[in-house]
Order: structure tokens, then sequence, then C-alpha cells
């Protein structure tokens, strides 16, 4: 049977009130989606072939430049459906047949409290200058939390944001702020063409929807270094190996230099990973936040003393905001939002995420389980 438009987006809306995060469409099996973070089959038949093709004739009707599906091998884009919401669409091909993911984006801008990410992100995205990153896995709430904090400079600030994303995902609105949203593929060639031509646009903030390569991490800092604020994302786990990933992928003879422009221009990177909720259906991100304090800014100059930024963030939470994912488990797990085994299996060190609840049960870890 012929998979049509009114079919395709009735799937669609049914995975958006499932409360889907991702769809995946593959032939073999029935229709998959990704609820809570578990991927859960949906009732039906497998689908074959022609089902998948006709769904990426309908994700790519419309794209501009044209898509040629016998070329295809892969493809990102964009698919609205009016009243319903956005979706992240990627197509490849596997097993010489056409597969498909969706991300869901809804209509709403998140926000900072609705995400329930710590409120000194409020300060962090209202800073005059400098480079702000949000790392983490694939699917760890990097793009949500970005809107939210673009979304606060927006209710706050008489300034000119300029968003470069592969593809748009939230779509902004004028408040205080003027906003522009460029596409690659559509208004822009790649990421490093309109980040180049976004210094001659005269914005404030610019949102860089992921820094890919050397010469998109070389012209981010030389934004933040004629005083703009540039926000973007890396895939990395923390704020340590946020610095050594952006330091790697120069040579190493400007390795050093490059560091110095880091320790420089860095402001903060906010580090998530989305973790099941125990109270209440649905996952809750955990966030380690890193500040450029003048310590910080030494131990990122000193690679010998990289490493120990951890310390810094464990003992600069009163006066910074800042904060360790060991820190931030144990504050979700005592107010009951997560259990022990899931804060415990989040942590970036177990030991001590042990020892910190030892001494918070008076030596009863099973009492917290």
């Amino acid at each position: 049977m012929a998979i049509t438009k009114e079919h395709f987006q009735a799937v669609l809306s049914g995975a958006v009130k499932a409360g889907a995060s991702d769809l995946h469409f593959k032939v073999g099996t029935p229709i998959i989606l990704r609820i809570n973070g578990t991927l859960q089959r949906v009732k039906g038949e497998p689908l074959v072939p022609g089902d998948t093709r006709e769904i990426a004739e309908l994700i790519v009707e419309g794209s501009n430049p044209p898509v040629d599906l016998n070329l295809l091998q892969e493809w990102d884009g964009s698919y609205s459906v009016s009243g319903m919401g956005r979706f992240r669409a990627n197509l490849f091909k596997q097993r010489n047949t056409f597969a498909a993911i969706m991300r869901v984006i809804p209509f709403e801008i998140p926000t900072i409290d609705g995400l329930g990410l710590p409120p000194v992100l409020r300060d962090i995205a209202m800073e005059e200058r400098g480079l702000i990153l949000v790392t983490g896995a694939t699917g760890s709430g990097k793009s949500s939390a970005l809107a939210a904090m673009i979304d606060h400079v927006n209710e706050n600030k008489n300034c000119h944001i300029l968003t470069i994303e592969d593809p748009i995902e939230f779509m902004h609105r004028n408040k205080r702020a003027s906003i522009s949203q460029r596409e690659i593929g559509f208004d822009t060639s790649n990421f490093r063409v309109a980040l180049r031509a976004a210094l001659r646009q005269d914005p404030d903030v610019i949102l860089v929807g992921e820094m890919r390569d050397t010469e998109t991490i070389d012209i981010a800092l030389r934004a933040s270094e004629t005083g703009h604020v540039v926000m973007s994302t890396v895939h990395t786990t923390d704020a340590e190996k946020t610095i050594g990933r952006l330091i790697a992928v120069f040579p190493a003879d400007e390795q050093p230099r490059v560091r110095l422009r880091i320790a420089e221009n860095l402001k903060a990177t906010i580090s998530l990973r989305l973790l099941p909720r125990s109270d209440v259906r649905g996952r809750v991100a955990a966030a380690e936040i890193m500040r450029a304090t003048k310590t910080i800014e030494e131990f990122i100059r000193d690679p010998a003393k990289t490493s120990q930024m951890r310390d810094i963030m464990m003992s600069s939470r009163e006066h910074y905001g800042m904060q360790t994912f060991d820190q931030h488990l144990f504050d979700l797990m005592r107010a009951g939002v997560l259990d022990y085994k899931t804060a415990r299996a989040g942590s970036t060190n177990p030991y001590d995420f042990d020892r910190a609840v030892l001494l918070e049960s008076g030596g009863d870890i099973a009492s917290e389980e």
C-alpha cells in the first residue's frame, strides 16, 4: 500500500503525541520510536523498500536544491507539518535501501527553567563577549539548551543574534533582539563560509550549530576575540575533554597558541547528560558547569594543570555557579528525581560519588537504592 502524505503525517502526529524524540524508518522492521531514551517498535507490518523510498520522497519534496534520490547516499534536512511541529531529518542508504531518522523539534521554544537547567545559565547567556560551548553526546539536549539560552538573550537584550544551523531547528521570533537564522544548504553553503560572512553582518551574538573543523573553530575564536559572543556545540563529555578536542584539531605547531586563545576567550562550558527520572515519566538533564575565572584561565593555559579544573569547579559552586556532574547528580538524587543506581551510573567518578552518598546517609548506600 502506498504511503501517502496524509498517512505519513498521521504517523508523525502520533509520535509527537506519544512523546517520542525520534522516529526510525528502516526496511525489515516496523516503525520505531525513541521514547524517554528507549527504542519502542510500533505495532504493524515491517516496512518494505517501496515504503521507505516513498517516505524519502515525501521528506525531500520541495527541497532546495532538489534532491535526486537515485544519487542519494546520505542527506540532512528538515521537514515541517503545519500546526504540529518540525523535524530534523537524516536520510541514508543501508543494504541498498532507504532509511530515515527524524528528530522531533517542538514549535515551542524551550526555556532554561522548563528544561530544569541550572539558573546560572542565564548569567552565562548574557556574557558580553567570548566563547560559550554546550557539550555532550548526541541526544543529550545540546540544541534545546542553546535554544533556551538564545531565547533568554532575545527576551532581555537589544542586540542582533545571528544563527548558523544545519538544519534550522527552533524557529525564534524577534522579542527585544533582532534574530537572523541561516540554514546550511538553503541560505549558505557551509559553516565556514557563513561564519566568515557573519563578521560583516553586524552580529552581537553568533550561534554556530557545531564546531566541526579547524577553520570553523579558528573563525569562532576570531569572532570572540573581536567582541562577539559565540555559542556552539561540541561532541565531548566534559570541560577538560572539550578543551582537548578544540586544541587537537590544529596542527601540533599551532596548538600552544590555540591553547592561549582558548584560555583568553572561553567563557563557559555546559556539559549535559540526559538520564531517566525516577519520580515521573521522562528524563532530566544533569549538567557540569565550568566558568572562566582567572584560575580556570590559568589552568587552561598550562597543560599540566588542565586536569585539575574539576577541583576548581567543585569548590566554586557558591561564588560562580560552577558544578561537576557528580555534584548535580547528587542533588538530583537527594531531591528524589534520580534513584541511586541511575545517578551513580551517570557519574564521572562512581567511587567519589559513593563517598558523598556515604557521608550523607551515615554509611548506608543501600538505603538510597
